[in-house]
């Protein structure tokens, strides 16, 4: 059946379909826009301004089943949309898979080689982007459910590839392998730290001791507003 429009949504223009996984992307792009109700992501309110409405497209740009729509086709913002900045160095890439369940990705420019944390969809629109910024030398993944194109990135840019020995088989075309549970410097100010996960290879990433990249296993919460670990989840 083809997805129709969630009738959760509320009225206008912007609105997301059934099709929704629920994996809370748009949401993180767009919190002032979209929330969850019922099990899925839903437009709350209509974009009202120019900044929402390039909220509203990075909502529809992100969202991993394309669920994300508008009843006419909307002109594109001027403004980029994605890969968004997050700090004066580092970019969400948006582009989710809906292989890694619409995990962000992240991109960090760095003079001695520029990092590609987990995989973002394989999309045209991000590799000019990569190619403009200077391409890929290392690609951090955090854990199997996380890579999505990862190959493609990789032999684009001839990037090395990071995964944990435990997750291997995720990634076979992996050039370097992190063991046990020790911490271990795998770029200069790039350290690569084993954790608990619901995957055994489960590693998060610090750079320049003041940015993480924590996979899944620590995150957010809008509830709560503070981080946190998933406890119910954390299998190894």
């Amino acid at each position: 059946m083809k997805p129709i429009r969630n009738t959760d949504s509320v009225s206008g223009e912007w609105y997301i379909d059934t099709a929704c996984i629920n994996c809370g992307a748009s949401r993180h792009v767009a919190p002032e826009l979209i929330v969850e109700r019922n099990d899925k992501s839903v437009f709350v309110r209509q974009p009202a301004t120019p900044e929402e409405q390039l909220d509203a497209w990075r909502a529809m740009l992100v969202c991993p089943t394309a669920s994300v729509r508008s009843e006419t086709k909307q002109p594109r913002p001027n403004a980029a949309i994605f890969p968004q900045q997050i700090t004066s160095h580092v970019w969400r890439c948006g582009f989710n898979a809906r292989s890694s369940f619409g995990a962000h990705s992240y991109f960090a420019s760095r003079p001695e080689g520029n990092l590609l944390i987990d995989s973002p969809r394989y999309a045209a629109e991000l590799v000019k982007w990569f190619d403009g910024a200077g391409g890929i030398a290392h690609i951090l993944l955090s854990h199997s459910d996380d890579v999505a194109d990862a190959d493609k990135y990789a032999r684009r840019f001839g990037a090395r590839v990071w995964i944990h020995r435990e997750d291997a088989s995720a990634a076979p075309y992996a050039t370097d392998l992190l063991d046990d549970g020790s911490a271990m410097n795998i770029a200069m100010n790039v350290r690569a730290i084993p954790v608990p996960g619901h995957t055994r290879g489960s590693v998060v990433y610090l750079l320049d001791d003041r940015v993480m990249f924590s996979g899944d296993s620590l995150a957010w919460s809008p509830l709560k507003k503070e981080l946190v670990a998933f406890r119910a989840a954390c299998w190894y």
